[in-house]
């Protein structure tokens, strides 16, 4: 499957990393220059391309006409939605995906025709409405502000969290555990929740210290 991810933050770079794990072949379009040459050196020159992701003629260098999935996980949310619009529009995309930063945003994305829309906003209110405990809570005014990201991991018996409680993880800053997903079943986290090999956690976490998350739950993702 051709994937094409058009934003080079941190949910682009870990994306791409995801797919090109899983042998998907990949394009991450980054229109800031010293960004795409940063992600060029993790990723590798064939996977990263610098250009603006909503001009016509970057979208036919990068082959959005035969792509299978175009996903936009830029900042803006204007940006992502011209892009998303194009690539069915356009160029017929089968799949188009977007980031949706602000959530008031979610319906005009579906009414004019995105496929999927990611909301981190809406994925932490879902979860609080599924009474997630006191022991979770989720600092809201850094949501507002749009520097929080939603954090997966999967551990394996390798990582330094399994056989420990929630309450004796070193965790950076303004970080929570959320939810883990364990055997198939959602469990609520408290302070008592005991990590096993196997769990896949949620946490929310700012931005700047996502990787230093990831880092401790899995520190062989790298």
């Amino acid at each position: 499957m051709y994937v094409i991810l058009v934003g080079g933050g941190n949910v682009g770079i870990h994306l791409a990393k995801k797919l090109l794990a899983h042998d998907h072949e990949v394009l991450l379009l980054e229109k800031d220059a010293r960004q795409a040459q940063k992600l060029a050196t993790i990723l590798g020159d064939e996977v990263v391309f610098l250009g603006d992701g909503c001009e016509i003629s970057v979208q036919k260098a990068c082959g959005f006409g035969r792509a299978d999935a175009v996903i936009a996980v830029t900042g803006e949310d204007e940006d992502n939605l011209v892009v998303c619009q194009m690539a069915k529009v356009m160029w017929k995309v089968k799949r188009a995906l977007a980031r949706v930063n602000d959530p008031s945003h979610e319906k005009l994305f579906i009414q004019l025709g995105v496929d999927d829309v990611i909301s981190a906003t809406g994925i932490i209110f879902n979860m609080l409405e599924q009474q997630i405990s006191s022991d979770s809570l989720v600092p809201l005014a850094a949501i507002a502000k749009g520097n929080i990201e939603v954090v997966e991991a999967h551990l394996s018996h390798r990582s330094p969290a399994v056989g420990k409680r929630v309450r004796e993880l070193t965790l950076p800053v303004q970080t929570n555990i959320v939810w883990i997903n364990r055997n198939g079943e959602g469990i609520l986290v408290d302070g008592d929740t005991e990590i096993t090999a196997g769990d896949e956690i949620v946490a929310v976490v700012p931005t700047d210290h996502a990787e230093e998350l990831r880092r401790k739950l899995v520190p062989d993702s790298n």
